[in-house]
């Protein structure tokens, strides 16, 4: 089984550094999927490609991501299938600036009235709609929205009961973050990790003016994710951590479906050998 567990990883992680390298829309990016309690107060209402987590205090909530524009409105309708209204979202956090994760983030803010929380070196592509930093293919625009609050590295979000830290794993955009929180789920605590993505996905390795420190902040970032320790890991793309798929086998009865303590090791060493790979690739292309 183990065997079997580490060959569909590697075949997720290829399939995800390609699609992300490309940038392209996959059609599962704007499928609707059934929003579903993952552990604890956290919960995916996110499209079947592109993942939004609701984490809630009481009858009050942080949205973690808001997927693309044309999509912000199933996000809206999956709060609501929970049970919440969507002026329960009064914290909003991003994993990164690309519009397939922050595009719908302007319309989910303002139909919610939430306060938007990002970190410093995403706040010019947030405000300014435009991913920052030197790509292989066109820079992704997206509906620009105002930061309400700006975070540092290591700084910590809290709503109520919830407590978010945010983790600075810069390289895929300038200001990446990882976040992390603790769920109780069957009278146990368990650490839960929102990784930011660690692939190249097209970024200018060699001569980036935009972003020049680029190569070094994705070695920290693997090193920095590498010392992490989760129970439960959730990307931005569900598909990374097979997230509907642990849904479906949680629901079939497999309590521990979702903790999985050795997933966020294997998924940053596969990405830093594929971070390698296109390095020296780029490199004897200069």
């Amino acid at each position: 089984m183990r065997t079997l567990m580490r060959r569909c990883l590697a075949t997720v992680v290829a399939t995800f550094c390609l699609a992300s390298a490309a940038m392209a829309d996959n059609a599962d990016w704007s499928r609707p999927t059934k929003p579903f309690r993952v552990v604890g107060n956290i919960y995916y209402v996110g499209t079947k490609g592109l993942s939004a987590y609701l984490i809630t205090s009481g009858r009050e909530a942080i949205l973690l991501d808001g997927t693309l524009k044309s999509t912000a409105s199933l996000v809206e309708d999956n709060i609501a299938a929970l049970g919440f209204k969507l002026s329960d979202v009064k914290i909003i956090v991003t994993s990164h600036a690309h519009y397939d994760h922050v595009a719908g983030v302007a319309q989910i803010k303002r139909d919610s009235g939430a306060r938007l929380h990002a970190v410093a070196a995403d706040r010019w592509a947030l405000e300014n709609g435009l991913h920052d930093g030197e790509t292989s293919y066109r820079r992704g625009t997206f509906p620009p929205v105002k930061v309400d609050h700006v975070l540092a590295d290591g700084d910590v979000v809290t709503l109520g009961d919830v407590s978010m830290q945010a983790t600075l794993t810069s390289g895929h955009t300038p200001g990446c973050t990882t976040w992390s929180t603790s769920a109780f789920e069957d009278g146990r605590a368990l650490k839960v990790v929102f990784p930011c993505s660690v692939t190249v996905a097209g970024n200018k390795l060699f001569g980036n003016k935009r972003y020049p420190g680029i190569v070094g902040d994705f070695e920290v970032s693997f090193d920095r994710l590498a010392a992490m320790k989760a129970d439960v890991v959730l990307p931005a793309h569900p598909e990374f951590a097979d997230v509907l798929g642990r849904a479906a086998r949680r629901d079939a009865g497999d309590k521990n479906a979702f903790v999985d303590p050795d997933l966020l090791g294997q998924i940053v060493e596969k990405s830093r050998a594929a971070f390698k790979k296109e390095l020296a690739r780029q490199k004897a292309r200069q």
